[in-house]
């Protein structure tokens, strides 16, 4: 099985070209694909495949030829990855697969078609424009903290540190609790805290983030997305630019009045084949 390994600010995953939809691929391995010891290790897989290939794709393919068949590393589906969109269309354009013709470039989502371009190093993708919600809180160690509920086509809940509350103090090592009643198929929670301003922008934000299925990852494209949506909102805004800074790097968000724009690095790091094999249970050790 041949794989290439690229990352969006930090944010990692490896690719599997399935052109065709032939390849079984099941949620024990992937999860074993992603585990950072026994396999090639990343945040999920991308799967390439054409969207009338797969079922879930066929709908869309009169808009879009190929579809992101996105799976977290716990071998969990997500709906949608904007860091991930970003590296599949970098894996498209260095492959062949893809030709840039100064036009958009559609890629199929579980979440619907979302479009493509190459601005010099970076590839921006445009997505649903966020939708804040809700309100709802996060419980990690003790501490409540109250939040937005965003949709980006994937459930966010993105909760503001009080004054005096480091980001680096948090202990992301476990899942926040979060009201299932308000997610029923889970959040993703981003935990963010003001930055200093930036030029050419309309506000600047620190941000970490758990995922669902993944735990804490570097950076979160559709999180970085909902947290300029809260940004935005909170400054009176309905549009606007909004650099966010992960632990891998710097997003640029640019949500307009129909559409967000999620703007970074998109790097293809290695490639080579996998033996797949059947996951082990881990050895129990007694005292």
């Amino acid at each position: 099985m041949e794989f290439t390994k690229g990352h969006g600010t930090g944010n990692d995953f490896v690719i599997l070209p399935d052109p065709d939809g032939a390849l079984d691929l099941t949620p024990g391995l992937v999860a074993a694909i992603c585990d950072r010891r026994r396999g090639v290790g990343g945040d999920g897989v991308l799967r390439v495949v054409r969207a009338a290939k797969h079922p879930e794709g066929a709908a869309l393919a009169a808009e879009a030829e190929w579809f992101m068949d996105y799976w977290n590393s716990d071998g969990s589906f997500a709906e949608m990855c904007g860091n991930g969109a970003r590296v599949f269309v970098r894996y498209l354009l260095e492959t062949g697969l893809a030709t840039p013709d100064g036009a958009a470039l559609p890629v199929a989502t579980r979440a619907g078609v979302v479009r493509a371009r190459v601005e010099a190093d970076a590839i921006a993708v445009e997505m649903r424009r966020p939708r804040v919600y809700d309100a709802s809180t996060a419980t990690l160690s003790g501490l409540t903290l109250p939040g937005a509920a965003v949709d980006v086509g994937n459930p966010h809940l993105v909760c503001a540190l009080p004054a005096g509350l480091e980001l680096a103090t948090l202990d992301l090592t476990h899942a926040p609790e979060y009201d299932a009643g308000v997610f029923p198929a889970g959040v993703n929670v981003e935990f963010i805290a003001p930055g200093e301003p930036v030029t050419g922008t309309d506000g600047h934000v620190l941000m970490r983030v758990y995922e669902r299925g993944s735990a804490e990852t570097l950076s979160c494209g559709t999180g970085a997305c909902a947290v300029a949506a809260v940004a935005l909102r909170d400054a009176a805004r309905d549009t606007g630019t909004v650099a966010v800074d992960v632990p891998g790097g710097r997003l640029t968000v640019t949500v307009t009045e129909d559409s967000c724009w999620l703007a970074g690095p998109a790097v293809l790091v290695a490639t080579g084949t996998i033996t797949p094999t059947t996951p082990t249970t881990p050895t129990t050790l007694l005292p």
